[in-house]
C-alpha cells in the first residue's frame, strides 16, 4: 500500500478578459438563466447553459421544491431539455454560474449527482464537454471534461 494522489487541471480567469466571445456568450446565457431560477427556500439561483457543436444553445435553472429532495439542479434542468428537444446534438460545453454572495467569490461546482449525470452524457455522445463554473465576481474555472471534478467516476461498459 502507497499514498496515491490524483491532480486536478483546470483553467482559471479572475476575470471574463481572455475568453472568446463565444465563452462570454455562454457566460451569459447562463447568467440570463438563474433569472428564471425558483429558488424560494435557499435563495440560491443557479443558471446552466448549453452550447451545441453546432453553435445553437439552450439554457436550464433551479427549481425547487418544499420538498427538499424533488428539486431540480439547473444543469439537470439543462440537460433535460437537451434530452428531450435536442437528442441527436452533441453538446460542446456548459456554463454553470451562480448568483450568490454567500460563498465566496470562488465559482461553485455541480453537487455530486449532476457530475454523474454531465458525465453520461459524455459516454453517451462519446466526446468531452467543457465545463465553465462561473462565480458573481466574474472568475471562471474551465475544466475539459466532468472527468476532472469526478476523478473517480462510476462507469458502466
Amino acid at each position: 500500500m502507497g499514498l496515491k494522489q490524483k491532480q486536478i487541471s483546470y483553467e482559471s480567469h479572475d476575470s471574463l478578459q481572455g475568453l472568446t466571445e463565444s465563452e462570454k456568450a455562454l457566460i451569459q446565457e447562463s447568467r440570463d438563466a438563474f433569472e428564471d431560477a425558483y429558488a424560494p427556500y435557499s435563495e440560491f439561483r443557479v443558471g446552466a447553459a448549453i452550447l451545441f457543436e453546432d453553435g445553437t444553445s439552450l439554457k436550464g435553472a433551479n427549481q425547487e421544491n418544499a420538498s427538499y429532495p424533488l428539486c431540480n439542479c439547473a444543469e439537470q434542468v439543462a440537460l433535460n431539455h437537451a434530452a428531450m428537444a435536442h437528442s441527436k446534438k452533441t453538446i460542446k460545453s456548459m456554463a454553470i454560474a451562480v448568483d450568490s454572495k454567500k460563498l465566496g467569490e470562488n465559482p461553485i461546482s455541480p453537487c455530486g449527482a449532476c457530475r454523474q449525470i454531465i458525465l453520461e452524457y459524455e459516454q453517451k455522445q462519446k466526446s468531452p464537454i467543457k465545463i465553465y463554473l462561473v462565480s458573481y465576481t466574474d472568475k471562471v474555472f474551465i475544466f475539459d471534461s466532468i472527468k476532472q471534478l469526478l476523478p473517480f467516476y462510476f462507469e458502466f461498459s
